[in-house]
């Protein structure tokens, strides 16, 4: 081929293409493993991006050292990159469950796998100009080309083909692979006269192996997968999914469970019902409840608190995430546990995220509802900032119905109070009054033994609600009228004169 000089640099730049696009998934695969463990997706993202840019510009620079030999050191990062980033999500997972210094590790691999992202484009056009010296302008132009179309379809095929097929442990082995073939391959191929012959052995033998070990990673990847989520969450994981989010149930099959959400404790079965009764019966309790909207809540907890009122016709929940109510309807303790709600005749389910399916439902009649509860965990619990925003809280205002009402969760304490005064600014900066409220003890205490703290909520209407419970309901278990009129009284007490601004899109975190 190399007697053909455009074969030869259309092979060349294939390799830059093939390599761009792996590399960027790679970059993905980090962004997107460091939001499922550690969520906060902007920091994580704003972490990898930086110092992968950076450590590219060192890559850059030392391989300059290498550009008298460009076949032999191309495949040589190749091999390496190959194996680094292959193997990446797979450490980085085991490093967070056993060791704990994630935040460490993700640095540290990014900044290795950058290092060898930055030394390519020098040794490719050191190889483009090999094959036919031309003017420097149009070669750089030519692999950058190759280059930036390739990081396209690689962040292209990340979210729509790789994530959903594979998942970032088994998608990240399936690029380290093509990486070791497209890059190391092709250039011992087409440069086969640089290397002696026992280089030349010994670097098609390193990129055999690098394809043996990924080959034996992705075999012994569950297994891995599995001591990881038991050592980080016991001996009894039943379910784990983690497309969206990361999903753990543990437990035996007859109960009590514990369910983790992005490494959260998000239910513990003897306690968990203190938390979604109070975000549920006051707000039923406050006016007519014939149709209600959940966001979130895709366990069918708080659902199952709902479905206790005799009034209620509909219940649509919306969830960004299919498996958590899947999970809800087929594993028998969950079901149990939830009282088999996502069932009911009068329950829907969306699978969308909360935020933008309701910036795309407009107003109409038929679709207010008379309560609106968002089962979402408060920022200072870890939840997300967007769905506590002045935007948030605007736009699920246009759904209420003349006299309907919100109910929102605002932390737990000590600690929260804070939040919840964040989350009160936001529901009233979209016009709405608010009555701050609690509920004795944690909806976790029985998992996590130590100090009671309260849970705080806060209920919102156009008008100022009323704190009651409704009488065409089981009385509940952790709420009373007088407990929830002495915590409101307790709460409004206690907020500060000058509250913190509300929480928005475009504001500072």
């Amino acid at each position: 081929m190399r007697s053909r000089p455009r074969l030869a640099r259309l092979a060349v730049l294939l390799a830059a293409f093939v390599c761009a696009a792996c590399g960027l998934v790679y970059e993905l695969e980090l962004v997107a493993l460091g939001d499922y463990l550690l969520g906060d997706s902007v920091t994580q993202t704003s972490v990898v991006l930086s110092v992968m840019v950076f450590a590219m510009g060192l890559g850059s620079l030392l391989a300059k050292r290498f550009t008298s030999r460009p076949a032999t050191a191309f495949a040589l990062v190749e091999c390496a990159l190959a194996l680094t980033g292959g193997l990446s999500v797979l450490a980085l997972y085991s490093c967070w469950a056993w060791i704990g210094r994630y935040q460490a590790a993700m640095v540290g691999m990014t900044c290795l796998i950058g290092v060898l992202i930055g030394a390519e484009i020098p040794l490719l056009m050191t190889l483009v100009q090999r094959i036919r010296r031309e003017d420097a302008g149009r070669a750089v132009a030519d692999l950058f080309a190759a280059d930036y179309v390739g990081a396209l379809i690689g962040g292209l095929a990340f979210p729509f083909l790789i994530l959903p097929a594979l998942g970032p442990g088994s998608g990240a082995l399936v690029t380290g692979a093509v990486n070791a073939v497209a890059g190391s391959a092709v250039v011992l191929w087409l440069f086969r006269e640089e290397p002696a012959p026992r280089v030349r052995l010994m670097l098609w033998g390193g990129c055999a192996l690098v394809l043996a070990v990924l080959a034996a990673a992705a075999a012994w990847s569950g297994a891995v997968e599995r001591a990881a989520r038991q050592a980080l969450y016991g001996g009894q994981v039943r379910y784990a999914h983690g497309r969206y989010q990361e999903v753990v149930l543990t437990g035996p099959a007859e109960g009590p469970l514990r369910l983790y959400l992005d490494g959260r404790l998000a239910v513990c079965g003897p306690d968990e019902y203190r938390g979604n009764e109070a975000l549920v019966h006051p707000a039923m309790g406050a006016g007519p409840d014939g149709r209600v909207l959940v966001l979130g809540g895709g366990d069918g907890l708080a659902l199952r608190e709902v479905l206790r009122h005799g009034g209620v016709r509909s219940v649509l929940v919306v969830d960004p995430d299919p498996a958590l109510p899947r999970l809800a309807r087929t594993d028998p303790a969950l079901a149990a546990l939830s009282g088999h709600s996502l069932e009911d005749p009068r329950v829907r389910t969306a699978e969308a995220d909360p935020l933008e399916w309701l910036r795309t439902t407009r107003p109409a009649p038929g679709r207010s509802f008379d309560v609106i509860l968002a089962d979402l965990p408060a920022p200072a619990d870890g939840g997300p900032a967007k769905f506590h925003s002045q935007e948030f809280y605007g736009l699920t205002t246009r759904l209420l119905a003349p006299g309907g009402r919100l109910a929102v969760r605002g932390g737990g304490e000590p600690g929260g109070r804070h939040g919840l005064w964040q989350v009160e600014s936001g529901l009233r900066a979209a016009g709405l009054r608010t009555v701050p409220y609690a509920v004795a003890g944690s909806a976790t205490a029985s998992c996590r033994p130590g100090p009671e703290s309260d849970q705080t909520f806060l209920l919102a209407a156009a008008a100022q609600p009323p704190l009651s419970l409704a009488p065409d309901a089981p009385p509940p278990r952790a709420l009373t009228p007088d407990a929830l009129r002495a915590s409101a009284a307790r709460l409004a007490a206690a907020r500060p004169a000058r509250p913190p601004a509300a929480l928005t899109l475009l504001g500072p975190r």
